[in-house]
């Protein structure tokens, strides 16, 4: 943090733009669940480069078709593509999120390592889990697309703008906002789900945040990236009176 002092009279038009620049602020976004979905594409084109380059040709009908020889991509794929969907949509607190984990990734892996996975599947002779390269990039790319649109366009439509003494809820499209005194505003960061919001979400969190006064609100903002260091910075933001917010340049990165 650092302070700005003028030894020279600048005229008042200049002095009151360059007054409103220098207000430190930090944007709140919230985010959806597509969030914790990157590893979905990721993986899934990880996948596509070794079915590329390890691949066999097959023909189905007209059609020659690149697929991977071993079935254990097939399972590995779906069985954490259901995961990613139950534990995104289900809350599993505390270290219950990280059992249940390493648990089902652990059977996972050892049975295919030790090709169980072979004889599970020829219980069911005409059910074989196999993608081909088209699968992946298709897939991937569709889930990519999705979350990107997502992350970088629809959860960046309403924020939460906070300057010292006031945060107000504002919306892009639409227009509209609402605006709260920071006098008195409790803060609270929850991280119940470690699988969540610390492996999947990279340190994001909960934030509930507590009005004061006569009329009190509670306000929820789920899927705040980074939130242990957002909180640090909402508190020194809070903390700097209206009259002094003039004279600082910046009190943090907003994001």
């Amino acid at each position: 943090m650092a302070t700005v002092h003028q030894n020279s009279i600048e005229p008042a038009g200049a002095t009151q733009i360059q007054t409103e620049q220098q207000v430190p602020e930090l944007k709140l976004y919230s985010h959806s669940s597509l969030l914790y979905w990157w590893p979905v594409w990721l993986i899934g084109f990880v996948f596509a480069a070794l079915t590329a380059m390890q691949g066999e040709k097959v023909s189905v009908g007209d059609h020659v078709l690149l697929v991977h020889p071993s079935k254990n991509l097939g399972v590995f794929y779906t069985v954490f593509f259901t995961l990613i969907i139950v534990l995104t949509n289900v809350t599993q607190r505390g270290l219950v999120s990280v059992v249940v984990i390493i648990s089902i990734l652990f059977f996972t892996v050892l049975f295919a390592w030790l090709g169980w996975w072979e004889y599970i599947l020829a219980l069911t002779p005409y059910v074989s889990i196999f993608m081909n390269l088209g699968f992946y990039l298709f897939f991937s790319a569709a889930i990519f697309i999705a979350w990107a649109l997502a992350f970088f366009v629809f959860d960046r439509m309403t924020y939460w703008r906070i300057r010292p003494g006031q945060m107000t809820l504002e919306k892009v499209v639409g227009g509209g906002e609402r605006s709260y005194d920071t006098r008195g505003l409790l803060f609270e960061k929850h991280q119940s789900d470690f699988f969540r919001h610390v492996i999947l979400g990279l340190g994001s969190g909960d934030l509930r945040i507590m009005t004061s006064g006569a009329n009190r609100e509670e306000i929820y903002v789920p899927n705040v990236l980074f939130v242990h260091r957002k909180v640090a910075q909402i508190q020194r933001l809070i903390a700097i009176k209206p009259t002094d917010s003039e004279q600082v340049v910046a009190a943090g990165t907003p994001g």
